[in-house]
C-alpha cells in the first residue's frame, strides 16, 4: 500500500471519529481529542515505528499552552476591570455626551473591539459588553436580528484585531515567522468592514430619547474617576509599546504577565469595597468563562500533534494546495470559514500553515497573506458545529428566530470582509507598504 493511500485511510478514520463524536457528544473540543486519540492509535497500528501514541498526545497538550495562559491572564484583566465599574461608567458617559446615532454606533463598535483584541477571543467582547451594547442598540430603534448581527460581527472583528490575533500567531509559529507587521494590515480592513456593518445595521433605525437609553444602563460607579478608568488601559498599552520599541531596556515579560500586571493595577484602581472572597469569585467565574476557549486551544494542539505525526496534516494541506491557483483564490473564502466552524483555531494549523508555505514558494508576501487569512477564518465562528461566537451573540440578545436567518442577515458585512481578504491574498505586494 502506498504512503498516500495509507495516509488517506488514516484521514478517513479521523474524520469518522470526529463526526461520530460530534453527533454524540455535541462538543467540538472533546470530539477533536477523540479524533486525535483514534488517529494516533490507528497510526501506530499502521506504522509501528511511530512509537507510543501517548507521546504525541502529551506533546500536543503543550503546543498551545502559551495561548491558553494568554487567554486566562487577559480574561482575568478584563473581568477585574469590568467589575470595578469602569466599562459601565465609560459606556454611560459616552451615551450621555454623544447624541448622534452613527457616532454612538461607531463608538460602541470600537468598544466591542477592545476586549477581543486584548484577549484574542471574540466571545470575551460579548461577555463583557454584549448586554450593554444590546440595550443601547435596542433604544436606537434597531431590531433584534440586526442587533445580533452587530454584536456577532464586531465580536469576530475583535478576535481578528491586533495586538492578539490567535490565527496569525499560530500561523507565524508554524512557519517560523516573526509576529510583527500585522497591526495596520489587520486594522484597516477591520475599520472598513466595521463601518459597512454600522451602516447596514443602523440604516432606517429611529432612536428613542437619550433619557430612555440612560434609564436602562447601570448607574455610574461611585468614586469611579476618569484616571481610574484610563490607568489600567494605559499600563497595558505602555507595556506593549515598550516590548516592541524598547525590548533591550525591559525584561522579557510575555503577554500573560503583562496582563496580570495590568490586572493588579485595575484592582488597585477599583473604588468599590471588594473583599478577597469577591475577587476569588471573579477568578472562579473567569475560569468558567474561558474554560471552553482553553479546552479548544489545547484540544487543537493534541489533534495537530497527531495529524503531524501520521502525515494527515500534510495530506490535507497538499491536497488543497494541488488545486489550480484560481480555485484556491475562489474557495478559500468558503473553505476557510467552514473549517473554522469544525476545528476553530485549528484551521490556522490545518489550512493556514500549508497555504503560507505554498505562497512563500511563489515568492509572494506571506505577511500580507497571513493577515488576510486571519480575516477570513473568524467568519466561521458563526458556523456549525462549534458556532461559539454566533451562539453567544444569539443568547445575549435572546434572539429566538431562525439561526439560518441570522446568518443570512450577517452575510453583507461578512462578504465585504471576505472580498477585502481575497484581494489581499491575490495582490499581496500592493499592501506591503502597510507594515
Amino acid at each position: 500500500m502506498s504512503t498516500t493511500m495509507l495516509t488517506l485511510i488514516l484521514l478517513i478514520v479521523m474524520l469518522v471519529a470526529f463526526i461520530l463524536s460530534s453527533i454524540k457528544l455535541k462538543s467540538p473540543d472533546i470530539s477533536m481529542v477523540v479524533a486525535a486519540v483514534v488517529l494516533a492509535i490507528a497510526g501506530v497500528i499502521a506504522v509501528p515505528e511511530l512509537g507510543s501514541p501517548v507521546r504525541y498526545l502529551v506533546e500536543g497538550l503543550f503546543v498551545n499552552l502559551d495561548l491558553a495562559m494568554l487567554f486566562i491572564a487577559a480574561s482575568v484583566f478584563v473581568n477585574i476591570y469590568a467589575h470595578s465599574g469602569a466599562i459601565s461608567t465609560l459606556t454611560r458617559g459616552i451615551v450621555s455626551k454623544v447624541g448622534n446615532k452613527w457616532a454612538l454606533m461607531a463608538i460602541l463598535g470600537v468598544l466591542m473591539l477592545l476586549p477581543g483584541a486584548i484577549t484574542g477571543a471574540g466571545s470575551v467582547s460579548i461577555f463583557v459588553l454584549g448586554g450593554l451594547v444590546d440595550i443601547i442598540l435596542s433604544h436606537l430603534g434597531i431590531n433584534q436580528k440586526k442587533r445580533t448581527v452587530f454584536i456577532f460581527f464586531f465580536a469576530i472583528l475583535s478576535a481578528a484585531a491586533p495586538p492578539v490575533n490567535l490565527w496569525t500567531m499560530m500561523m507565524c509559529a508554524q512557519a517560523n515567522m516573526p509576529y510583527v507587521g500585522f497591526t495596520w494590515l489587520l486594522l484597516i480592513p477591520i475599520i472598513i468592514a466595521g463601518a459597512v456593518c454600522i451602516v447596514y445595521v443602523g440604516w432606517g433605525a429611529k432612536p428613542e430619547p437619550k433619557e430612555d437609553i440612560l434609564a436602562q444602563l447601570p448607574q455610574k460607579t461611585e468614586g469611579m474617576t476618569w484616571w481610574r478608568i484610563a490607568l489600567p488601559v494605559f499600563v497595558i498599552a505602555l507595556l506593549f509599546v515598550l516590548a516592541v520599541y524598547a525590548p533591550w531596556n525591559l525584561p522579557v515579560l510575555g503577554l500573560p504577565l503583562m496582563f496580570i500586571i495590568s490586572a493588579v493595577v485595575a484592582l488597585l484602581c477599583n473604588p468599590k469595597k471588594t473583599t478577597i472572597k469577591d475577587y476569588g469569585t471573579i477568578l472562579d467565574n473567569t475560569m468558567e468563562q474561558v474554560f471552553p476557549l482553553v479546552a479548544n486551544v489545547l484540544s487543537i494542539g493534541v489533534l495537530q500533534s497527531a495529524m503531524a505525526a501520521t502525515g494527515v496534516r500534510g495530506l490535507l494541506g497538499s491536497t488543497f494546495l494541488s488545486l489550480p491557483l484560481i480555485l484556491i483564490y475562489c474557495l478559500i473564502v468558503v473553505i476557510g470559514p467552514i473549517m473554522q466552524g469544525c476545528f476553530n483555531y485549528g484551521v490556522a494549523v490545518v489550512l493556514g500553515g500549508p497555504l503560507i508555505f505554498m505562497f512563500n514558494t511563489f515568492g509572494m508576501d506571506v505577511t500580507v497573506i497571513c493577515a488576510a487569512l486571519s480575516l477570513i477564518f473568524p467568519m466561521g465562528d458563526g458556523l456549525p458545529p462549534s458556532r461559539i461566537t454566533g451562539r453567544l451573540a444569539c443568547e445575549q440578545t435572546k434572539y429566538g428566530g431562525s439561526y439560518t436567518g441570522f446568518l443570512k442577515s450577517a452575510l453583507v458585512p461578512m462578504l465585504v470582509l471576505g472580498v477585502m481578504a481575497v484581494v489581499m491574498i491575490v495582490t499581496p505586494a500592493t499592501f506591503a507598504f502597510m507594515y
